[in-house]
């Protein structure tokens, strides 16, 4: 399985720059003006991803709208730098250990930390106790006590439907895999706050961010976009590419607190409804895959959304209908496949071939030996392709036999470089 937690810092910065904007793309700003939100935002110096505060101008908030208008996210990318390619300062193995210590200990500091990193080979030496400092502070690890004992929590709802969903993982029974072998299943599911209507929500044997973004693209499909969506940290919800999703449709992603499942309690709530209403009658031990669990859990989800609420004293449905006029609906088909796009860097070995989700591809053979960047749908892996001068070049999957059958002076048998290749 593919690793898809890992914070890539240009994306960061490219999502931190659509954050600052998006009331504007949303049209929620309550200012007289674009250019007076811009100056409104701008009148404080504003603290980027990596720590530091920085005292922006309205002009370059106005700048990056256009930039988003144009292009999107990837016109709020930074431009290339000298040092890219360069191995991250701190590792993804470096970093689950920094979450594994704070969960275990949390009152210690960045530099007990950094030393006892140093001590088990996670980073070397030369790197600054700075480094770790900077992303426990970004994570929002520090130890709850700087800020005391309890949390200021007030009761909130969203004032319609569409203005933020929240969405979480739930632990599931097991139930036989493909194999006959009885495996643990995860619910990954949405939830709108102004409604409780739940927009997605899917049984997987494995809680990772692409099955969370096959449930969120079906929920976008079906119900719109979302103004923001709020998670919590855990892998599925916390990584460039989710980061980069969001800012592609337009939506703001919130992190909750760290270690505060209080912080979503109508998602929360909602998995204890489920369970209490259907899961606790339910038996598992007579279900015999997970596709016939998904059939279950799409019923129960149904008729969740048409039961009276205790909270609200309407049913989800009801309060979805009267509020929907505000949601903002996709493009089109080929739109929302194209901001839900996975992409990842890949350099394309000696024989033609590049590896993706443990499955191997062939290359256009002038990519041989070069870095390229794929991009994918996770459920559509089979039409991945290379983009590269804003022109697809498709991948099809290996066939080592048919290959041994092919001459190299013959393959491929479409020259990318004549113009085969989809431009975008």
């Amino acid at each position: 399985m593919e690793k898809t937690n890992t914070i890539d810092p240009d994306r960061e910065l490219a999502y931190f720059r659509f954050a600052l904007i998006a009331p504007v793309i949303q049209g929620t700003f309550n200012d007289a003006s674009v250019a007076a939100y811009c100056r409104r935002v701008t009148s404080m110096p504003i603290t980027r991803p990596d720590g530091t505060v920085f005292p922006y101008k309205a002009g370059t908030l106005e700048k990056w709208i256009t930039l988003y208008r144009f292009g999107g996210m990837e016109e709020l990318m930074p431009r290339a730098r000298s040092d890219k390619g360069t191995t991250k300062t701190l590792s993804d193995e470096c970093i689950n250990e920094i979450y594994k210590i704070k969960e275990k200990y949390p009152r210690l500091d960045a530099v007990q930390i950094h030393t006892r990193l140093v001590q088990d080979g996670f980073i070397p030496a030369v790197v600054s106790p700075r480094a770790v400092q900077r992303f426990i502070k970004r994570s929002g690890l520090k130890h709850p006590a700087a800020s005391g004992p309890l949390k200021d929590r007030k009761a909130f709802e969203e004032p319609f439907f569409g203005a933020m969903w929240q969405a979480d993982t739930s632990y599931f029974p097991y139930v036989p895999d493909e194999k006959g072998k009885k495996q643990r299943t995860y619910l990954l599911a949405a939830v709108d706050d102004h409604s409780r209507l739940i927009v997605g929500a899917r049984l997987f044997f494995e809680d990772n961010a692409l099955n969370f973004q096959k449930v969120f693209k079906d929920a976008v499909a079906t119900y719109g976009i979302p103004n923001k969506l709020y998670v919590d940290h855990g892998s599925p919800y916390e990584n460039s590419q989710l980061s980069f999703i969001c800012g592609s449709i337009g939506t703001v992603l919130i992190h909750a607190p760290v270690r505060d499942g209080a912080a979503k309690a109508k998602c929360e709530r909602m998995f204890g409804v489920l369970k209490q209403r259907w899961l606790h009658g339910l038996d598992t031990g007579q279900i015999r895959s997970i596709d016939e669990f998904n059939r279950e859990l799409a019923e129960a989800v149904r008729k969740h959304n048409l039961t009276v609420n205790s909270s609200t004293g309407q049913t989800a449905m009801d309060r979805f209908l009267a509020t929907r006029g505000q949601i903002r609906i996709p493009k089109s088909e080929e739109w929302l496949d194209e901001c839900f796009m996975n992409r990842i860097v890949r350099k394309v070995r000696n024989d033609a071939t590049l590896s993706l989700q443990n499955t191997q591809f062939d290359a256009p053979m002038q990519f041989i030996r070069q870095t390229v960047e794929v991009r994918f749908l996770p459920d559509r892996l089979s039409e991945a392709y290379i983009f590269d001068g804003g022109k697809r070049f498709p991948l099809k999957l290996t066939d080592k036999q048919a290959n041994s059958r092919v001459k190299r002076e013959d393959w491929p048998t479409v020259d990318y470089s004549k113009g085969a290749a989809e431009s975008v």
